[in-house]
């Protein structure tokens, strides 16, 4: 196995895609043409100590959740801990790729894991109806555009077949895909016209399909010239429609989840500490603390960012790692209640299931015992 193979498998588990636009994802480290050689090491940050713990246990390759690097670095030194772990992992020859928000949004990623605990589920069943909160918009590049064209029926197939050969009437595996309805379309050829059909001057009525094709943009002046060349008319009716991305339920940012069994507030951080084993979480309620809820917005690490949304989608409770103090305020003032669970530890729990994950693809994993949560509880 090369590094590619392992960028292939996580880029399966959590396509690249699904990242936020201001993450840094992807292989960060090292050469996709290089063995991998030895395990794959997961943690949810590099550290010096887990760059350690790589030469302990011979680790190929580290898959670091949060990113290792993240602003742009002017120098790669030993003056600091952050360009240590980079120095140290360009000079073993140990790759480092990063999933971050993409393994958040995937369906069955972080935010699932997270919620399957507090719904009280398990093996990875959630008990409750659970969505994105900002659902992931899927962008196909054959499918940007819908090219609209009329034309007469005995010259459908003949302007089809030229529009599929400019690269229109692709939709994933399909090729030649196309709609046509019939219709009757009406025109007065002008004076100097050379009309297909009809007279200069004279209103015409002709029975005509509509057809219709996606595109890309990259393909539409070539499939527009091509349509041209061979649609019968000499100047063809043409409407150019652009196509939003279309929304994906189960993937995207946060989840909102509608659980089988209201619970109060309390019970969710209880849920929480039990899933994510930690000895503590904090909780706050907008009203009173003994009244259960049902819909409850759920962000692993720092949340904040969704939290207005979250209450705009009807969430009774916000969950998430870590909030600034007024943001918890205004939530609270807003009526929406809050659980916080601690950054990492909302988020360290999910990678025995990666490993278990990866084991599946035929990725020997091992879990990072050196990775820790930066501050200690007391």
């Amino acid at each position: 196995m090369k590094i590619a193979d392992l960028v292939a498998v996580m880029k399966r588990l959590a396509p690249l895609e699904y990242a936020e636009s201001w993450d840094k994802v992807g292989l960060l480290i090292g050469s996709a043409d290089r063995d991998l050689k030895g395990p794959v090491l997961l943690t949810i940050d590099l550290s010096e100590a887990v760059i350690d713990e790589a030469d302990r246990v011979k680790a190929g390759a580290v898959i670091a959740y949060h990113p290792p690097i993240w602003e742009p670095l002017a120098r790669v030194t030993d003056a600091t801990p952050r360009q240590r772990v980079v120095m140290w992992a360009l000079e073993r020859g140990l790759a480092v790729y990063s999933p971050h928000t993409a393994l958040d949004a995937v369906p069955g990623g972080v935010t699932d894991w997270l919620c399957e605990g507090l719904s009280g589920g398990s093996n990875g069943r959630i008990l409750g109806d659970v969505r994105a909160l900002r659902s992931h918009a899927e962008r196909s590049p054959t499918r940007e555009v819908k090219i609209v064209t009329f034309v007469p029926r005995a010259e459908l197939d003949r302007v089809r077949d030229a529009l599929a050969s400019a690269g229109a009437g692709i939709v994933g595996q399909y090729v030649r895909c196309s709609f046509a309805t019939p219709g009757q379309g009406s025109f007065v050829p002008g004076e100097g016209s050379h009309p297909h059909v009809g007279v200069p001057g004279r209103l015409e009525r002709v029975d005509e399909m509509r057809l219709e094709m996606v595109c890309s943009k990259a393909a539409l002046p070539l499939a527009i010239e091509t349509m041209r060349r061979f649609h019968p008319y000499e100047e063809p009716a043409i409407d150019i429609v652009e196509l939003l991305p279309i929304p994906r339920r189960s993937a995207g940012s946060g989840r909102r989840l509608v659980l089988d069994k209201p619970a109060t507030a309390r019970e969710l951080a209880e849920r929480l500490k039990a899933w994510v084993g930690r000895n503590r979480a904090s909780f706050a309620t907008a009203g009173r603390e003994d009244v259960p809820v049902t819909r409850v917005g759920v962000v692993p690490g720092s949340g904040e960012g969704l939290s207005r949304l979250a209450h705009d989608e009807g969430c009774e409770v916000f969950v998430t790692g870590e909030m600034k103090h007024h943001e918890v305020l205004g939530a609270l003032n807003a009526g929406m209640g809050i659980v916080l669970g601690g950054h990492t530890a909302t988020e360290r729990g999910y990678l025995p299931r990666l490993r278990d994950r990866l084991a599946k693809e035929g990725v020997e994993a091992v879990v990072s015992q050196a990775d820790r949560e930066p501050l200690v509880t007391i």
